[in-house]
């Protein structure tokens, strides 16, 4: 399996431990940024984004310091279903019912062992394949496309 993970400079640190961490079990790639100097987490989010459409890794982790914007930038990539979350639960449930490839958090309030903990909830929940949530997502992917007609 292959992870990907992107932040901004306030997500820097904690991304850090994460690779370190997951870096022993996992295929991991770093998108950057690579200091706590002052970046754009858009450039950032785009570009693991593009990694999730191109499939050069199955899931993405994106942390700024709250996870909002870094998450609401992930999805503008067309093929991206990215879902702040703050707890297992969430994170169990975005993969579940919504089939989300990319998960975000926010460094401020989340530690270390608590992000690992959200991180493996997400990459070891399947997709219940179960119609009403594909469905929806259907729904989503035709609106993305310019097809949806309601």
């Amino acid at each position: 399996m292959r992870l990907g993970f992107a932040s901004d400079h306030k997500g820097y640190p904690l991304k850090e431990e994460l690779l370190n961490y997951y870096n022993k079990s996992y295929d991991v790639i770093d998108y950057g940024t690579n200091s706590e100097e002052s970046v754009d987490y858009p450039d950032y989010a785009f570009k693991l984004g593009e990694a999730i459409v191109d499939k050069d890794i199955d899931f993405g982790i994106a942390i700024c310091a709250s996870g909002i914007g870094i998450s609401i930038a992930c999805n503008k990539v067309k093929g991206v279903r990215c879902a702040k979350v703050s707890s297992e639960q969430e994170a169990e449930w975005t993969r579940n019912d919504n089939n989300a490839n990319v998960v975000a958090f926010g460094s401020n309030t989340t530690s270390k062992e608590e992000a690992i903990k959200i991180i493996d909830k997400f990459i070891n929940t399947d997709f219940s394949n179960i119609d009403r949530h594909q469905k929806r997502i259907d729904k989503i992917s035709r609106y993305e496309e310019g097809t949806y007609a309601g």
